[in-house]
């Protein structure tokens, strides 16, 4: 059995392949092949996903180390940790009041600006972007911000802009769009189409933000104007204007209605205009509030006259002469200079005797106004009135100066007037001391 067995391995041939072992081999072989190419698919998987752990890691090293840095020099890291504070402004606040289908221009009646300005720490300064940006002209709600106050998010500024009423025109029309150039950009012309009556608090406020979808690396906060009421154009046809002109109707003075008693009251005296009203003022405040009489308050007398005192004299004078006297009075009847038996007498020259002469020249021009020669701008080149000082020598008399044009108010020739006031100076009527010096 043990020969047998020994003939039977001895008989088999060393060079004949073994099938076992090639069917091992083969599928070895397969099994790599299917190995390798799986490896090679996770590791192109495997690889963005490294590289994104990669440069997190790195950002986050380089952030570190830049947070190290900075924290070591106080000047950088104030600057860091300080957020940017730039903000829209507006050059100055609108009128009180405005009407449908005007204009919108500022207090001054000047074309609305806006401007971009830096708040950070306690100063306000104009800056520049180094790029455009777009604005857009939204109308808000009067009462907003709640509380007065001037602080505010973007959400609650777009929550308090005002839409038009349905089946109405937009509430806001015209160039609704501005471009913010070097920090500054100019309303063009734009108008409301509907009064704000509709609405609770019953005013409005003109807002500027950047234009959605503007894309900018800064924040930049809106601006808003002062709340203010707007009006039918219909009720133009009554408005007060500020400031009244000359020429103006009478009734166009605060407390003074048009068709009213105080406005027949004074037609039915030959008072038409603001500068008859100013004129009898200054030579005779007290006739003048002897024909308003009691119905107009003390109140309502103040308020009548401030606002004619925001009048505009403009240059022109007006000649009162004779054979040895020659005056110079402005729109109003104030004495510029007066020139008496060949000497020159400025506003504040006047002797008793002088003085009483020149009041009884002044009622003469005041009386015979129409008759007298006009002129334009100063005498001989020299300025007629000078700006500042208030007129103290004549403490019984309705007095006053004509403020200068950087004040934007009563401009007029460049030399202090004197108001004469031919009353007795003994009169018991209230006077008004230093008239026109605001």
């Amino acid at each position: 059995m043990a020969a047998k067995r020994l003939l039977v391995e001895s008989g088999s041939n060393p060079d004949q392949p073994n099938d076992k072992r090639i069917k091992k081999s083969f599928r070895s072989v397969i099994g790599e092949v299917v190995m390798a190419n799986s490896l090679q698919n996770f590791c192109s998987f495997l690889e963005p996903v490294l590289r994104k752990v990669v440069n997190e890691e790195i950002e986050r090293g380089l952030s570190i180390i830049t947070t190290r840095s900075i924290s070591r020099s106080p000047s950088f890291r104030i600057q860091a940790l300080e957020p940017s504070k730039l903000q829209l402004s507006f050059s100055k606040n609108l009128s009180p009041s405005i009407f449908t289908v005007s204009k919108i221009l500022d207090a001054d009646n000047a074309p609305l600006q806006i401007f971009l300005i830096d708040a950070r720490g306690n100063r306000v300064a104009q800056t520049t972007l180094p790029y455009l940006i777009k604005l857009e002209l939204v109308v808000l709600d009067g009462d907003f911000p709640k509380g007065n106050t001037t602080c505010w998010t973007s959400e609650e500024f777009n929550n308090s802009i005002v839409k038009e009423r349905t089946g109405k025109r937009p509430l806001l029309a015209g160039e609704l769009t501005i471009t913010l150039r070097d920090g500054f950009g100019i309303v063009g012309d734009i108008e409301f189409t509907d009064n704000s009556s509709w609405i609770r608090s019953r005013r409005f406020r003109l807002g500027v933000k950047v234009t959605n979808g503007t894309t900018s690396d800064v924040t930049i906060r809106e601006a808003m104007t002062d709340p203010f009421v707007v009006k039918d154009h219909r009720g133009e046809l009554y408005k007060k204007h500020h400031p009244p002109m000359l020429e103006d109707d009478v009734w166009r003075l605060e407390k003074i209605g048009k068709h009213g008693i105080f406005h027949k009251k004074l037609e039915a005296e030959g008072i038409n205009t603001v500068q008859d009203f100013l004129k009898l003022f200054v030579v005779n405040p007290m006739k003048l509030r002897g024909i308003l009489g009691q119905g107009m308050s003390e109140r309502m007398w103040e308020v009548a006259i401030n606002h004619a005192k925001e009048c505009l004299l403009g240059s022109k004078l007006y000649v009162h002469s004779g054979s040895d006297y020659t005056i110079f009075l402005n729109p109003i009847c104030q004495v510029v200079q007066a020139i008496i038996n060949g000497h020159v007498y400025p506003a504040r020259g006047f002797n008793g005797v002088a003085k009483a002469y020149v009041e009884k020249l002044v009622n003469e021009a005041y009386l015979n106004w129409h008759s007298l020669e006009e002129v334009e701008g100063g005498l001989n080149g020299t300025p007629l009135l000078t700006q500042g000082d208030g007129v103290d020598e004549y403490p019984n008399n309705h007095q006053g100066v004509v403020r200068s044009h950087h004040q934007q108010t009563f401009i007029g020739v460049e030399m202090e007037p004197i108001a004469i006031n031919v009353q007795e100076a003994g009169s018991n009527w209230p006077t008004n001391h230093g008239m026109y010096t605001g």
